[in-house]
């Protein structure tokens, strides 16, 4: 069933079962999903990101997959959405996106030589169905130890400020890792991509 004409957002996508929207703006998650060859379209969420008082990260993380996910479920009630959200969990330290060098510079210097915990939390569904499945990824990611100089060199050269923990594993970050451990090797780059083709399966798309 394809969505009605009076939602002009998923109407502009070819045939499926069910119209698939992309709750985020986030390139990266962007990018990943397009590796599935099945047509889609995002949309913003306007989510307010900012953490609850005592929250964990892992909490933090699923809490807003899942209001992304619905808020724009509730906009298109007919498509299968997709919401996704990444939190950095130093210790319990919720570490987001910096936004500023300064604050990479902080967050970098916090991670040298710790296990940080990338807490990428997935929800998909469909309001017309009553569709919702939602699982955190989690990737556990050991820095080396980095001096000033070189947080500050890698961060001039990529500029990670819209990265949670300011470091990007698919690009030249990873020479500031010593190991990642995963199951679902896209999580760690914003979009567990094992977990989405199981979740938009069992929403009822049909998945190469």
């Amino acid at each position: 069933m394809s969505a009605p004409p009076s939602d002009p957002l998923a109407a502009t996508l070819p045939p499926l079962t069910r119209p698939l929207i992309l709750g985020s703006t986030s390139r990266y998650r962007h990018v990943l999903l397009q590796r599935l060859g099945v047509p889609f379209v995002t949309d913003s969420p306007h989510v307010d990101e900012t953490a609850l008082p005592g929250e964990q990260p892992v909490d933090m993380a699923l809490r807003l997959a899942r209001a992304k996910a619905h808020a724009v479920a509730e906009r298109h009630p007919q498509a299968v959405v997709i919401g996704s959200d990444q939190v950095a969990d130093l210790h319990g330290l919720a570490l987001g996106k910096p936004g500023t060098h300064e604050r990479a510079v902080g967050q970098l210097q916090q991670m040298s030589g710790q296990t940080v915990v990338f807490q990428t939390a997935l929800c998909v569904v469909c309001r017309a169905t009553g569709f919702e499945q939602a699982e955190v990824a989690a990737v556990r990611v050991v820095f080396r130890s980095l001096g000033r100089e070189e947080i500050e060199r890698y961060l001039i050269a990529e500029q990670p400020y819209d990265c949670a923990g300011s470091a990007k594993s698919e690009g030249m970050g990873i020479a500031l890792l010593e190991r990642i451990d995963n199951d679902d090797p896209t999580a760690l780059v914003g979009l567990p991509l094992i977990r989405t083709c199981r979740m938009l399966r069992a929403a009822g798309l049909t998945i190469p």
